[in-house]
């Protein structure tokens, strides 16, 4: 499955979409084994997930995904989910970026706190920023209750806990991939991913001008601190449909609602 093979020299923005989509793979096998599109199909994002702390903030990852060929071309802010996001567009075409990021200022003092004593465990030499989505999580492995309670105030803070900055998940345009999202969601329904409309499940609410599913992949089974052991789930994969009459948009322009648009300094 994508990405195919080079037959030229890999410019650092390929050799970080393929680092991304291999740990992505490795993490998620049963989207691996899917074949119900050609394999070397891109996706048309990449959703990725980090927190408004140090190093890892939007707004010191982006100055550096600018230097990989990303330009943001639209900010986002959604209070109800205690999230921004930006959004970065390739030059010369691609699969796009939504970086959504946690505020953590916006979960209850003692999940936060903990939280971020969580973070503050990680090691102090910094990684070059193109490989901070893809090295795994950063941090010690949380305990199963830390988890438990990150989970019950907001699940993207547990999800942070155990994966650290990292690709959540990624979105496939059935018109690309010349398939309805009927279909399509039949075949992956048929394939045992978990489907449907979650907002929640999905990490931000998606625009009414296209039409979207989520799909939660295969839960893994994870060994927390202390050496719990228990099933949850990792991320997931998208499918997003214009609907008909749309224009040339990318469905990547078109997939955050427009009232949470926001200017940012």
């Amino acid at each position: 499955m994508f990405p195919p093979k080079a037959h030229h020299p890999v410019s650092q923005r390929e050799a970080f979409i393929q680092e991304l989509w291999l740990d992505y793979v490795h993490t998620h096998p049963d989207i691996a084994s899917l074949r119900l599109w050609p394999t070397d199909t891109p996706p048309a994002y990449f959703s990725l997930l980090t927190l408004n702390h140090g190093a890892y903030g939007i707004s010191y990852l982006t100055p550096a995904l600018t230097r990989l060929g990303y330009e943001p071309v639209g900010h986002y802010a959604m209070a109800d989910k205690g999230l921004l996001v930006s959004v970065l567009a390739p030059e010369n075409g691609g699969s796009w970026l939504i970086l959504a990021e946690l505020q953590t200022g916006t979960l209850c003092k003692a999940p936060r706190d903990a939280l971020i004593a969580l973070m503050q465990q990680a090691p102090t030499a910094e990684s070059e920023t193109h490989s901070l989505f893809h090295q795994g999580r950063p941090w010690p492995m949380p305990t199963w209750r830390l988890y438990q309670t990150l989970n019950e105030t907001h699940p993207l803070a547990a999800w942070l806990s155990v994966m650290g900055p990292r690709l959540h998940h990624t979105g496939f345009d059935c018109q690309q991939l010349e398939v309805p999202l009927p279909t399509l969601d039949q075949q992956l329904r048929d394939a045992g991913l978990i489907g449907g409309d979650s907002l929640q499940h999905g990490v931000f609410p998606v625009s009414n001008l296209l039409d979207h599913r989520f799909y939660l992949t295969t839960a893994q089974k994870t060994v927390f601190a202390e050496g719990d052991e228990h099933r949850i789930c990792l991320g997931g994969l998208a499918l997003v449909q214009k609907h008909v009459g749309d224009g040339y948009e990318q469905v990547a322009e078109l997939l955050l609602p427009h009232h949470t648009r926001c200017e940012m300094a």
